[in-house]
């Protein structure tokens, strides 16, 4: 088994640090406001890291957007990645100023990516990217905890979301990568 490199743990200040960054930045475009831009110096935070940030409201996906490679530091990648969830994923409309006190914010901080082969793969503790030609397919590792699926639903569900048949991630000329990520979200929503 092919293991990439790995960062340092987020501890609890950093995390915290990062969902009110997150919270913050949208609440800055909503009212707006300049966009935080105060490094910290936790050094773990400024490293460059993929990361994805997801919103829910009423326990329904709202705005999920990332990047799943290190283009920035962490910290910034969040404040970026909040902003486009809120905004910018072409799924659903922006997000309105009334909606931001009932949503829920989740980060989930990468891993690089490692090639690897489907049986490499274990549900709960991976992320998956397909990859064939131009299609590109990533589901985050908690999607398929949260759906009940096996290594194979995990696999062809990665499929059909890069656009791809089922089970092409059988098929030689698929890449497949796995990653793995720290997930923390705010406990409660303000009322």
């Amino acid at each position: 088994m092919t293991r990439g490199p790995s960062f340092e743990p987020i501890a609890s200040e950093a995390r915290s640090f990062l969902l009110r960054l997150a919270r913050a930045t949208i609440a800055a475009r909503l009212g707006g406001r300049a966009l935080p831009a105060e490094a910290p110096t936790d050094p773990v935070l400024l490293e460059p890291r993929g990361a994805f940030v997801t919103l829910t409201s009423s326990g329904r996906l709202r705005g999920c957007i990332g990047h799943v490679v290190g283009v920035s530091p962490l910290w910034m990648s969040v404040r970026d990645n909040a902003l486009a969830a809120a905004f910018g994923d072409p799924r659903f409309p922006p997000l309105a100023g009334h909606e931001l006190p009932g949503v829920r914010i989740e980060i989930s901080a990468l891993t690089p990516l490692v090639e690897c082969a489907p049986e490499e793969i274990t549900v709960g503790r991976d992320g998956v990217l397909i990859e064939r030609g131009a299609a590109r397919g990533l589901l985050l590792p908690q999607v398929a905890v949260e759906h009940g699926w096996d290594r194979e639903a995990f696999l062809d569900h990665t499929c059909r979301k890069a656009g791809l048949a089922a089970s092409c991630w059988r098929e030689p000329a698929t890449l497949l990568f796995r990653f793995s990520a720290e997930v923390f979200g705010e406990d409660a929503v303000s009322p």
